[in-house]
């Protein structure tokens, strides 16, 4: 407990620097393009068009809107994979700063997983725009509940990017398998599909283990059937998010102080 508060101390005496990481994460994405920033509503609005004409012509879905059922799902997914896999190479990525000069270690799977995050939040803006157009409308108390939904996500996702950061520093193998674990993960979780479709009970019940399971449901609940989502299903991704974050740290505080002797 004690070494918690001194790191949470450090991170808010280093709040500036998390601030800056995020800024330039965020600018150097699209550095260099014509549109710059504006790529960060372009891709997901040019997303959606494509899922339209693909659902709805070419593979149609019995769905109602399933362009939207997908899209609901797909843009939490896509911060989540990103944090996963981007955030498992954040120490590796600033190695230079890493051998150099001192500050929080942790500061750098923070920094990308936030910039994931706001990038998401950002994107949520076509989100809305589009679930006022198709007519499913806001459900304002089911809408007072994405926080929180927002919040367990971002607790799994920099959980997991504490622990794969620190792990890849000494198995440089782990970036290339996460890209084989979130490519088979998004299959385990309800994105493409309805959880319904899964008939068996306790089928579906080992599905829920996978906390990103009850965060999928949750989003849909919310934006696609305008409902408050089952918290009961969430406390699960809860429980998995604050466990994945303890040992996120443990295991990054300890194996951060040979960083630098490792790269």
């Amino acid at each position: 407990m004690i070494k918690l508060c001194k790191l949470c101390k450090e991170l808010f005496a280093y709040r500036e620097m998390i601030f800056s990481l995020v800024r330039k994460d965020l600018r150097g994405r699209y550095k260099g393009s014509v549109l710059g920033f504006l790529w960060t509503f372009i891709n997901p609005l040019f997303q959606l068009i494509i899922y339209t004409i693909a659902f709805s012509f070419i593979l149609p879905s019995a769905i109602d809107k399933y362009y939207l059922y997908l899209f609901v799902a797909l843009i939490p997914w896509i911060f989540f994979s990103s944090s996963l896999q981007g955030g498992a190479n954040s120490v590796m990525a600033s190695q230079n700063l890493v051998t150099k000069i001192y500050f929080p270690r942790e500061i750098l799977p923070i920094s990308y997983v936030t910039s994931c995050f706001v990038n998401m939040l950002l994107t949520f803006v076509i989100i809305f725009l589009v679930v006022l157009i198709s007519g499913v409308g806001l459900n304002p108390l089911a809408i007072l509940c994405l926080p929180v939904v927002m919040l367990i996500e971002y607790m799994i996702a920099l959980g997991l990017a504490l622990l794969f950061s620190a792990v890849t520093v000494f198995f440089r193998d782990m970036e290339h398998i996460l890209s084989i674990v979130t490519m088979a993960w998004i299959y385990m979780t309800p994105v493409l599909y309805p959880i319904e479709m899964i008939s068996d009970s306790d089928i579906q019940k080992l599905f829920y283990l996978n906390p990103m399971t009850s965060v999928i449901v949750a989003y849909r609940d919310i934006l696609y059937y305008a409902e408050i989502p089952d918290f009961s299903t969430l406390l699960i991704a809860l429980f998995f998010g604050v466990t994945s974050l303890i040992l996120g740290e443990l295991v990054f505080s300890g194996l951060k102080k040979r960083f630098a002797e490792v790269m």
